[in-house]
């Protein structure tokens, strides 16, 4: 047997394949969820703004992790997915998040669509951890202070005042709201920082769109 080793490339494709697929599996609990733990399958599946296919795949993979169930209805064509007690759970918690980190950039951004948008990018990728953070940073009334600003080293990330794929793209690096960051050292055009044990250096142009709050405030 032939071991055949995947480049890069596939590899790299495999993980975004995953994270979709993770992505679209909380889509689909979240609107289940919302539609009181069942829905017609024909409905639920245009609210998932990706491939059939890829909705499909989704649902059988929350089948088999026994979060839903298929339900047959009275006509042949009727077909309701139906979320199991584990599965309305974490909608439950999937829902929660959702609120939580829309009314925080509400707050911060006064602005409804801008809020939903970076509540839809963001949802997917923090731990219930960070989650506790940004419940902590909406007490306080300060914004904080642009990372090219910052002098106290260590703090909160309070906001990220980006948008669209730069934002994403941020987002997916490790770097959002709620996350502990550690400023190391400013140069003339960057700033090296560290999240989560990780070292980036961020252009100004883009450092200076991070807002963070000092550390023993939150």
């Amino acid at each position: 047997m032939k071991l055949i080793r995947k480049s890069k490339k596939s590899k790299d494709k495999d993980s975004t394949d995953l994270d979709l697929l993770r992505t679209v599996k909380e889509d689909i609990l979240e609107v289940v969820g919302r539609a009181g733990g069942k829905i017609l399958l024909r409905i639920m599946k245009p609210e998932i703004a990706v491939s059939q296919s890829t909705v499909t795949k989704a649902v059988e993979k929350l089948e088999e992790e026994n979060l839903v169930e298929i339900i047959q209805g009275k006509e042949a064509s009727e077909k309701y997915i139906h979320l199991t007690e584990e599965g309305q759970n974490r909608a439950d918690t999937i829902i929660e998040k959702h609120s939580v980190l829309e009314n925080y950039f509400k707050e911060k951004r006064r602005d409804k669509r801008e809020a939903i948008e970076a509540t839809n990018i963001l949802e997917h990728y923090i731990s219930s951890e960070v989650l506790d953070n940004i419940k902590k940073l909406a007490s306080f009334q300060k914004e904080g202070t642009p990372i090219t600003e910052y002098t106290s080293g260590e703090g909160f990330i309070t906001d990220i005042k980006l948008n669209g794929k730069l934002f994403e793209r941020i987002i997916s690096m490790g770097i959002y709201p709620g996350e502990k960051i550690r400023i190391i050292r400013k140069i003339p055009n960057a700033v090296i920082i560290e999240v989560d044990n990780k070292k980036f250096a961020l252009d100004r142009d883009i450092a200076c769109h991070i807002k963070v709050l000092k550390n023993e405030n939150a």
